[in-house]
């Protein structure tokens, strides 16, 4: 019978492509911008994420992303290093500064000051030059698609001089970086000299890294943190999702992006249900001679099944994998660097095309359940 039920899938060649063809249009559009939602939240939290060496960050309680910052003192500094539990406490920067290059045009640039001694939250991987230069003076690293915005169509040259500030700066390095949610160059400096590049205030701490010792667990240690300075601790993780959280709460991307995914669903549901409804009504006499030759009901419902999970695996696989192919074809574009498919968007995907074989399948089965046999007899 799965032969027989095979045969009636593909008899007509134009209708099990279409319905293949809606399926896997359905599961392109769905994966596709699943995948860039998922993408663009996470460079909201890019710093955070290029900081591997810190597992608890701590902030003022009122800080709702890395953006807006409201920075910390000094004296902070100390009362989280006197925490039981804190191994190491380091100094961390962000913030904008307005970097102007030999030509005399200017770019926002997103601005990281590292501690002077350790240098924490240094760019973990070097294009050009040494992570050790950074520790000359004025020195600043910045990130391979911020040297192509600052210095387009030109190749990396080393010892370039940008103003910041009114403060000369010396390009040292180029490194890769993770791609941030505003197109500015993001660029690397220490922390002393990060306070002459941007303009001055009397705070300008804007985290403070910390590592917690052998015994205690990142948990415990914010948990300290936050009882002893009325100061927000949280780990890395919990700063990303902090973060995102923010941006899902606070705009309309995710109201975007959730329409055209659920028009890929409805897309994808209404060819693929359209035409296995219209496939089966041509296949009634089919059904009705299988009716009429003792095949019981539960036996037509494998079949449907079958049919359908056939197209829905075929329209699955081609969906994914243009997916797949458009991220892998667009790695090094500068504006979509950092995109990718991750699994849990292709395993979410896969439940969607479920709904939509099992709703495909629901139409096309009541027809096959009411039919009478007789109608292999009339005309």
């Amino acid at each position: 019978m799965n032969w027989v039920a095979w045969k009636m899938l593909t008899g007509d060649q134009a209708k099990y492509l279409g319905t293949v063809f809606g399926v896997a249009f359905g599961v392109l559009l769905i994966s596709q911008q699943t995948a860039i939602f998922v993408g663009l939240m996470r460079r909201t939290a890019s710093q955070v994420i290029d900081i591997r060496e810190a597992p608890v960050f701590v902030m003022d309680p009122n800080v709702q992303n890395a953006d807006e910052i409201k920075p910390l003192t000094d004296g902070d500094l100390q009362r989280i290093r006197g925490v039981p539990g804190v191994s190491w406490a380091v100094r961390i920067f962000k913030g904008l500064a307005r970097a102007k290059v030999e030509n005399g045009s200017f770019r926002q640039a997103i601005l990281m000051g590292l501690d002077d001694h350790t240098l924490v939250g240094a760019p973990a991987v070097m294009v050009h030059g040494d992570l050790a230069d950074l520790r000359w003076p004025d020195a600043v690293i910045v990130d391979t698609a911020g040297y192509q915005y600052l210095w387009p169509g030109e190749p990396v040259r080393l010892g370039r001089i940008l103003e910041m500030n009114d403060h000369r700066a010396v390009l040292v390095g180029v490194c890769k970086a993770t791609a941030p949610f505003q197109t500015f160059p993001v660029m690397f400096t220490r922390y002393s000299q990060a306070m002459r590049f941007v303009a001055g205030e009397r705070n300008q701490m804007s985290f403070v890294a910390v590592g917690p010792q052998a015994s205690v667990t990142d948990t415990e240690v914010c948990g300290r943190i936050s009882r002893q300075t009325n100061l927000l601790a949280l780990t890395r993780q919990q700063f990303m999702w902090r973060i995102i959280g923010y941006y899902v709460r606070s705009t309309g991307i995710p109201v975007n992006f959730g329409i055209t995914i659920a028009l890929g669903f409805i897309v994808g549901t209404a060819i693929a249900g359209q035409t296995f409804y219209l496939f089966t009504l041509e296949n009634l006499k089919q059904f009705g001679a299988l009716k009429a030759m003792g095949v019981s009901n539960l036996r037509l419902i494998g079949m449907v099944l079958l049919q359908a999970t056939i197209v829905g695996l075929i329209g699955y696989g081609l969906g994914i994998g243009m997916a797949a192919g458009f991220f892998e074809a667009t790695k090094n574009v500068t504006a979509l660097s950092g995109f990718y498919l991750p699994w849990q968007v292709a395993l979410g995907a896969a439940g969607a095309v479920g709904v939509i074989i099992v709703l495909a399948s629901f139409l096309s089965l009541r027809k096959v359940l009411v039919l009478e046999p007789a109608v292999v007899f009339r005309g």
